[in-house]
């Protein structure tokens, strides 16, 4: 089936809308109103048939027929078969030329940027992630040329969106978050999103957020349950914490970057969680070893710490595995003296690029740890995505084991 595209501007780079008016001619048949059913039946196959477009088109000339316009490819009647020609002559249709006019608005955001985009870019840079009214853009270099008129078009054709930004350097090592420049709209950086019944507000720009999570923030909140203790080491501004703690779990969350730690305030106040939830803004290693000595000071008497530790942090995580040796040295008595006494499951993301995903993180978990492998009858690795070619994010969940956490405090990282 031919299909319509619309015109070519091979190296526009500043969007003119009304470059993109077509006209589109075809063979329709004049057919009575009360048989365009039938017509439309008998010739199915060689209907007008293009997306967003109608195959029948009022009569311009009487208001008791109709036109059902044909596919594109016929030049004329004649390249019809011989039973659809026998039927209009025996019923003594009309065969007649008709117009339609197509502009800007009718064009998918793919077929306006293949039509300004040179051919030998292929891949049309046409996917973006939606935080709130924000569509978040990740274009190679070799778009930039292009990428206000990019911004522009997605902006045009997705009625949601107000804010087109390009991520234009990697990501923040400290502070987790892009550096970002606007394509087109508001300069607007205050995003809200929904997530696991919680509502998050925050400022784009300064904090980091990924909505391509939202089935790994489900997935590990499913673990938890209520009155468990969750300690969420890099918590951003909560979408594993709010939810954790709205459902009954106890959640001790931290984030170092101020932005995301005020952020996370203002949520849980927004969410109206007024219990069940402590946020620190400390680092990681400092957090681990805070939240242990305030948990365990709600009661002297007897062990007690985190059922889950909660690390997001898929480029470092496995490098604060080290504040775990050693974490709970003073503790070894309360643990033998606390009757049904448990360690706490770790759950730490990660990136790989080896062919060999288990063995490599549990190669490096256990460098982390000073040569102790976890567990692997108690181990499970979970593929989470694909975050570019030949790199893949995981989260290797595992119990913390008792050699580990009563090591020897001569063997603690400082």
């Amino acid at each position: 089936m031919a299909t319509i595209a619309p015109p070519l501007h091979r190296g526009m780079v500043k969007l003119e809308r009304s470059a993109f008016n077509k006209v589109v001619e075809m063979l329709a048949i004049k057919v009575p109103t009360k048989k365009v059913g039938v017509v439309m039946k008998d010739f199915s196959k060689d209907l007008f048939n293009q997306p967003r477009l109608r195959n029948v088109e009022p009569d311009p000339e009487s208001k008791d027929s109709k036109l059902v316009l044909l596919r594109l490819d016929l030049e004329s009647i004649g390249d019809l078969s011989q039973d659809k020609l026998d039927e209009i002559r025996k019923n003594g249709f009309e065969v007649v030329k008709h117009h339609i006019e197509l502009d800007y608005d009718y064009w998918t955001t793919e077929q306006i940027l293949h039509a300004v985009i040179p051919e030998n870019l292929t891949d049309v840079p046409s996917s973006f992630t939606q935080i709130g009214h924000i569509a978040h853009m990740n274009l190679r270099e070799a778009y930039y040329p292009w990428k206000h008129l990019i911004g522009q078009v997605i902006l045009d054709k997705n009625k949601n969106i107000t804010t087109v930004v390009n991520k234009t350097d990697n990501i923040d090592t400290t502070f987790r978050f892009f550096k970002m420049e606007v394509l087109a709209g508001e300069d607007n950086m205050i995003a809200e999103v929904r997530e696991n019944g919680c509502r998050f507000k925050f400022d784009f720009s300064k904090v980091y957020w990924n909505s391509r999570l939202h089935t790994e923030h489900e997935r590990l909140i499913e673990l938890f349950q209520p009155k468990e203790y969750i300690c969420d080491v890099f918590a951003g501004v909560g979408p594993f914490a709010l939810p954790a703690a709205k459902k009954g779990s106890i959640v001790y969350a931290n984030d170092l970057n101020p932005n995301s730690y005020e952020w996370m305030k203002t949520n849980i106040k927004a969410n109206k969680i007024t219990s069940g939830i402590y946020p620190y803004n400390l680092d990681g290693r400092a957090f681990i070893r805070q939240a242990v000595k305030d948990l365990q000071a709600l009661d002297t008497s007897k062990w007690k710490t985190f059922d889950h530790f909660v690390m997001n942090l898929p480029a470092t995580a496995i490098e604060f595995l080290d504040t775990f040796r050693g974490l709970y040295h003073d503790k070894k008595e309360l643990f033998d003296n606390t009757e049904n006494a448990k360690l706490p499951m770790i759950h730490c993301h990660c990136f790989t690029r080896s062919s060999n995903a288990t063995e490599d993180i549990l190669e490096r978990v256990s460098q982390a740890m000073k040569g102790s492998r976890p567990d692997p009858l108690k181990t499970t690795l979970h593929w989470v995505r694909n975050v570019a070619p030949k790199k893949d994010m995981y989260c290797i969940s595992f119990p913390l084991s008792s050699e580990i956490a009563f090591a020897s405090p001569t063997t603690i990282n400082k």
